[in-house]
């Protein structure tokens, strides 16, 4: 095999293993745009003689160790509520990482906490002007409800053409 096609191997292999069976493989907590993010933070956990590289045995192994974690009855299936159980637990595991991260860089007092003056606007208030498309000062359902439609679009286009349209 060469290089190129090793390299497009290992990936395809590392994305599989991230998912102990077909039913895992559907959207998890995180979403399809996450995945990458979550195979490089993986990688390390995977990489069990940590020499920067994945073989096809580790990934063999910390694929059926995560089928095994998963499969509390031990019967050697994966039931609807295992794997709700497993994208639960990494969703929770993903969250208290990403509070922690909140809370550390808004945190301006160092107290611990947030105040309301170190938590942001919410996304309404920061783009007020905008979804007041009637300028009569507030928000309606149809002007709120246009804005998602419209938002979903420029994602959509954002995918397509692989820039910004912001």
């Amino acid at each position: 095999m060469t290089g190129p096609m090793k390299s497009t191997v290992a990936v395809l292999a590392l994305m599989g293993a991230t998912f102990a069976s077909g039913a895992m493989a559907q959207e998890g907590p995180r979403g399809p745009g996450d995945r990458g993010a979550m195979l490089l933070e993986m990688f390390d956990g995977i990489d069990a003689d940590a020499d920067g590289k994945l073989t096809e045995a580790e990934l063999e192994a910390h694929r059926a160790a995560m089928f095994t974690a998963a499969d509390t009855n031990s019967d050697g299936m994966l039931s609807a509520e295992e794997v709700s159980a497993q994208h639960l637990a990494r969703f929770t595991e993903s969250l208290a990482d990403r509070t922690a991260k909140m809370i550390e860089n808004r945190d301006n007092n160092g107290d611990g906490s947030l105040s309301l003056d170190e938590v942001d606007e919410g996304p309404g208030q920061r783009h007020f002007a905008r979804l007041d498309s009637d300028n009569d000062g507030a928000i309606s359902k149809a002007e709120a409800e246009a804005a998602m439609e419209n938002m979903g679009k420029r994602k959509h286009r954002k995918g397509m053409m692989g820039g910004n349209d912001d």
